[in-house]
């Protein structure tokens, strides 16, 4: 009997168990666009989704398939389909699943571009519906007869607000909808969105999957638990050519990621897997550091306010401590008015001022001045979102170095 491997281990020897070309123990990275076929029927069976196969890598690469295999291993899903960026995975996948006749309802926390890709469905006559998805109820008053799909976050961008993500999967498993959770945040080594129902799990591959800041990407799995057979909006084309369980991603593949052309590149897929393999070990030590910080912060008389899911003060710690392994790396801190936020800033030293996530340094950036400017002041203050904010992605340094260089420019 084979004894279940754990985490590390299995994404470790993932490609090497796939028996890539000539014994590596990555699965090489393949630049072909095209893919040539000595029989012709067998490009009009993959062209018919009759077989498996590639045609052209715009929708599909060896390499990257040995992306979307470890990512779906790690969400413990179906299968998966990776993006050019997190980005491109949530607007394909609303593209090609939701109809202008249909009704979303999403989270009102959510990270500051996919609200704006939302905004502009909202502009091209789409319904969608803002709300505070912390509590269920707020999602229940708004459900309607056509809604569709409820997308939400498992930890918000930037002041960490958590989604009552296990009663929001238990309501649209009762309604029958699609519940739809960017686990980017937490990443499939924190927590694993099949286990609250979900539907489908966005990842912005790009973060702490990748986990070095050097190749963009993004991945929509199938967890399988959506029943495809009885969505509204699949094709009837693909309900002849393809299993019942596959027909959601089938048309995510095939009207997503085809016709918007938001591939992912062979060479970014490459560095992507081979950061993956490393996920856990900076995961915990990301965490550890961001609570320790966080603990540190939540004494200084120059900070206001600390959003961080590990802090016993957060509205939602004890659902955090139920729902994560860890508290994440995303942290944002509220300094105090005395203090200017673009000169305190400026003097870290150790931390790097970026707007990235889920890198291995820290990174710091000004939100109301940057990520959020474009929302105006207003819809800031809804978000909870202060003026004197500072979004915080801890990185894998030595706790005593970072800790020093935020002492010294609170100093």
């Amino acid at each position: 009997m084979t004894t279940k491997k754990g985490f590390t281990t299995s994404i470790l020897h993932a490609d090497r168990l796939g028996k890539p070309e000539h014994g590596s123990l990555h699965k090489p990275i393949h630049t072909s666009v095209t893919y040539g076929h000595e029989d012709v029927q067998d490009l009009v069976d993959i062209f018919q989704n009759k077989k498996k196969g590639y045609a052209y890598s715009r929708q599909g690469n060896p390499t990257v398939t040995a992306l979307e295999q470890k990512v779906t291993q790690m969400e413990k899903g179906l299968a998966s389909i990776a993006f050019s960026t997190g980005m491109a995975a949530i607007s394909a996948t609303i593209m090609a699943l939701i109809k202008h006749t249909d009704h979303v309802v999403a989270s009102s926390f959510l990270f500051g571009n996919t609200r704006s890709i939302f905004q502009t469905y909202i502009d091209m006559g789409l319904n969608i519906t803002f709300v505070d998805a912390t509590d269920v109820e707020n999602v229940r008053n708004e459900i309607k007869e056509n809604t569709r799909l409820v997308f939400v976050e498992t930890i918000a961008n930037p002041a960490t607000q958590i989604a009552d993500l296990e009663a929001i999967g238990e309501l649209c498993a009762q309604k029958g909808i699609i519940y739809m959770v960017d686990n980017t945040m937490t990443s499939p080594f924190l927590f694993n969105p099949i286990d609250v129902k979900a539907g489908l799990v966005i990842n912005s591959l790009t973060k702490y999957i990748g986990g070095h800041g050097n190749a963009l990407g993004g991945s929509v799995t199938d967890t399988g638990l959506v029943n495809w057979t009885v969505y509204p909006n699949i094709f009837e084309t693909f309900k002849k050519q393809v299993k019942p369980e596959t027909l959601g991603l089938t048309q995510i593949r095939k009207k997503g990621l085809r016709d918007s052309g938001g591939t992912l590149s062979p060479e970014a897929a490459h560095s992507i897997s081979v950061g993956a393999e490393t996920l856990a070990l900076r995961m915990e030590r990301c965490c550890n550091n961001a609570l320790a910080l966080a603990q540190y912060f939540e004494t200084h008389p120059l900070i206001k306010k600390v959003f961080y899911p590990g802090v016993k003060s957060h509205p939602q710690h004890e659902r955090a401590a139920k729902l994560f392994r860890k508290f994440g790396g995303l942290m944002s801190i509220e300094l105090d008015e005395s203090l200017d936020c673009l000169a305190f800033l400026n003097k870290l030293k150790l931390v790097v001022k970026s707007s990235n996530l889920g890198d291995t340094r820290t990174l710091a950036i000004p939100v109301a001045q940057t990520i959020f400017f474009e929302l105006g002041a207003e819809r800031r203050a809804e978000m909870g979102i202060p003026e004197t904010m500072i979004r915080l992605s801890i990185g894998i340094e030595d706790l005593d170095d970072l800790m020093a260089d935020f002492k010294e420019a609170l100093g």
